[in-house]
């Protein structure tokens, strides 16, 4: 038998200091059996600190969510879509093979990939060269400690606090913050 995925509910409210973009969203994450709560946590701070592109992209007309993640490599991590279906934002998170980037970045108007843990700078010189093509991708790190601590707080209800400062994400729960400042490798 089958093993299902794992439903989050995050209620998550964002102020974007940096855009300009203050808003709530109420998300629901499937967790795929395979899938750490760290990849997981890094998937919900990549939509936190890209959520204002729903209105500089698409004039807050447009979706924000999960794709199906591990569960279709075809589908994107986290997306952002127009009212035309239009991908305009695609993001990977992890260590993806250099094919479906680039496979990525012909269906979407701006791919970014979310790497962590710390295999990531071993990962990163191994695909640097084969990535340099595509003008439409953005790769960035997030620091091994900051991932680590984004995954205590992983809930199966989380009501969170998204800060957007000067570049750096502060993401929280009525306990604990974590400060996740991604380090720009392309």
């Amino acid at each position: 038998m089958a093993l299902k995925s794992t439903i989050f509910k995050a209620a998550l409210q964002i102020a974007d200091i940096d855009h300009g973009y203050y808003a709530d969203h109420a998300l629901t994450l499937a967790r795929h059996p395979s899938e750490t709560d760290e990849r997981m946590m890094i998937r919900l701070a990549a939509l936190a600190i890209h959520a204002h592109q729903l209105q500089t992209m698409c004039n807050g007309d447009g979706t924000l969510g999960f794709g199906a993640g591990l569960s279709d490599p075809d589908d994107p991590d986290v997306y952002l879509r127009d009212f035309t279906g239009q991908t305009r934002l695609w993001i990977e998170v992890g260590q993806p093979e250099d094919k479906p980037v680039i496979k990525a970045c012909g269906k979407a108007d701006q791919v970014l990939v979310y790497c962590f843990n710390h295999a990531a700078e071993i990962w990163w010189r191994g695909i640097e060269n084969k990535l340099t093509r595509p003008q439409n991708l953005g790769v960035f790190r997030v620091p091994t400690g900051a991932s680590q601590a984004l995954a205590k707080l992983a809930q199966r209800s989380m009501q969170l606090q998204a800060t957007v400062q000067e570049g750096v994400l502060t993401l929280g729960d009525a306990a604990n913050t974590v400060d996740i400042e991604p380090v720009r490798l392309k």
